[in-house]
């Protein structure tokens, strides 16, 4: 399995708006592209110098293919509908390789 995380670092003023965005749109939408079994929200708890507040999110893929297939199909469609939040974040992608789970 492979974990999409994606890191970002929220101005505080849309802080809450954005939270609620992100449980009730985004992230159910993420996983209604059906290249995801869950999603896991985190706040980061190390205090960033440049200010805001910065959140995880990992979405465990169910193979490297559908992965892909997320870039191809969902990726444009679904970052695009975070333009109300444009220039109030800032964001970074990973993926994880799961070698073993205990």
């Amino acid at each position: 399995m492979i974990i999409y995380n994606v890191t970002i670092n929220i101005d505080l003023e849309i802080k809450q708006p954005w939270l609620e965005w992100m449980r009730k749109e985004h992230i159910p939408a993420m996983l209604a592209t059906a290249k995801f079994e869950k999603a896991l929200l985190t706040k980061v708890l190390v205090q960033e110098e440049t200010g805001g507040e910065t959140y995880s999110v990992q979405y465990t893929a169910k193979s490297r293919e559908h992965l892909d297939n997320y870039y191809k199909e969902d990726a444009p469609t679904l970052r695009a509908q975070s333009k109300a939040f444009e220039g109030k974040f800032i964001a970074f992608r990973t993926e994880l390789e799961i070698i073993s789970e205990h």
